[in-house]
C-alpha cells in the first residue's frame, strides 16, 4: 500500500490554503475600507502596518546574502506586487463588487501558464488554450452583464482594472519563483512590504488623494487586518509555499479565491450576482478547470 503523505509534505499545502482564505477575505475588507478612505491611504496604511509588524524579525534578515544582479528581479517583483497590483485592484474595487473582482482572479493561473511559454520555455496544450479562452470570455461576459449598483457603479471598468491587477500578479509570481531559490520567504515578504510602503508614500500627496480627517474604528481595524493578516500573513505563507512546492500547483489553489470571495461577499456585504453573471462565473471556472485537467494529463 502507498504510504500516506507525511505532515512535512502536507504542511506547505495547508499553509497555502490558509493564505488563499486570507486573500479571499481581502476583497471584502478592502470594500469596507474604501467606504471611508482614499485607495492610496488604505494601501499605504496596510503596507506600513505590515512593515511595523515585521520589526521583530528584522534581525533574522541580516543573514540574507544578496546575489549580485538580483536587484533587477527584486525591483520588478515589488513593482508588480504590491505596487502596480494594489494600484489597479484598489481602484477596481471602487467600481465593481468584491464578488466580481474575485471571479476575475480565476484567470491568474491561466495568465501564468500562457506567460511561461515565452519566458520559461514551457509548452501549452490545445485544451489549456481553449480553457484560457473560455475563462477570458467568461470574464468579459461577467463584466458586460453587470448592472450599475451602489457597490458596483461601473463593473466594466472595475473588472478591467482587476484584469490589469492579474497581469501584474503574473509578473510577481514568475519573478518570485526565480527568487525563492535564493532568498527566504521572510526576506521576500519584508522586501515587498517595505518597498510598497516607500512607493505609495509620495502618492499620498497627489492632488487627487483625499487624506482622512477622522479615523473610524471599523476601517482602521480593517486596515490593520489587511496589513498584519493579509499582507504579512498571506504573502508570507504564500512565499513559503512557493519555496516548497511547484509553481503550477500553487497557482491552481488560486482557483479557490473566487469561490471563497463570492461566499464572503454574500454573507458579509450582501452582494448578489444576477443570473447572467452566475452563468458567466460558471464559464470562468469551467475554463480554469479544463486548463488544470490538461495540465494534470
Amino acid at each position: 500500500m502507498p504510504s500516506r503523505p507525511t505532515t512535512g509534505t502536507l504542511m506547505p499545502y495547508i499553509v497555502l490554503f490558509a493564505a488563499i482564505l486570507l486573500w479571499s477575505s481581502s476583497f471584502v475588507a478592502m470594500k469596507v475600507v474604501l467606504q471611508y478612505f482614499d485607495p492610496y491611504v488604505m494601501i499605504f496604511g496596510r503596507l506600513t502596518v505590515a512593515s511595523i509588524a515585521l520589526a521583530p524579525f528584522y534581525k533574522l534578515l541580516r543573514t540574507v546574502r544578496y546575489q549580485p544582479g538580483d536587484w533587477k528581479t527584486l525591483g520588478f517583483m515589488a513593482l508588480c506586487e504590491p505596487c502596480l497590483y494594489f494600484v489597479f485592484e484598489s481602484n477596481a474595487l471602487q467600481y465593481t463588487s468584491a464578488s466580481q473582482a474575485g471571479m476575475v482572479t480565476a484567470t491568474l493561473p491561466l495568465l501564468v501558464a500562457v506567460t511561461a511559454v515565452p519566458l520559461l520555455g514551457e509548452t501549452i496544450s490545445r485544451s489549456m488554450m481553449i480553457g484560457f479562452c473560455m475563462a477570458m470570455g467568461g470574464v468579459i461576459w461577467l463584466s458586460l452583464s453587470g448592472t450599475a449598483t451602489e457597490s458596483a457603479p461601473n463593473p466594466i471598468l472595475g473588472n478591467a482594472l482587476e484584469g490589469l491587477a492579474m497581469c501584474a500578479a503574473t509578473g510577481y509570481i514568475i519573478s518570485l519563483k526565480k527568487l525563492s531559490f535564493r532568498y527566504s520567504p521572510h526576506f521576500l515578504t519584508a522586501f515587498q512590504a517595505v518597498a510598497g510602503a516607500v512607493f505609495f508614500f509620495p502618492l499620498l500627496f497627489l492632488p487627487g488623494t483625499e487624506l482622512p480627517t477622522s479615523f473610524p474604528m471599523e476601517p482602521v481595524l480593517a486596515i490593520v487586518y489587511l496589513g498584519v493578516c493579509v499582507s504579512l500573513g498571506g504573502y508570507g505563507m504564500h512565499n513559503y509555499a512557493v519555496s516548497k512546492i511547484p509553481a503550477s500547483k500553487t497557482t491552481a489553489f488560486i482557483n479557490l479565491i473566487p469561490v471563497f470571495t463570492v461566499i464572503m461577499g454574500w454573507i458579509i456585504l450582501g452582494e448578489r450576482l444576477n443570473p447572467q453573471q452566475m452563468a458567466a462565473s460558471v464559464l470562468v471556472l469551467c475554463g480554469v478547470l479544463m486548463s488544470q485537467y490538461a495540465k494534470r494529463r
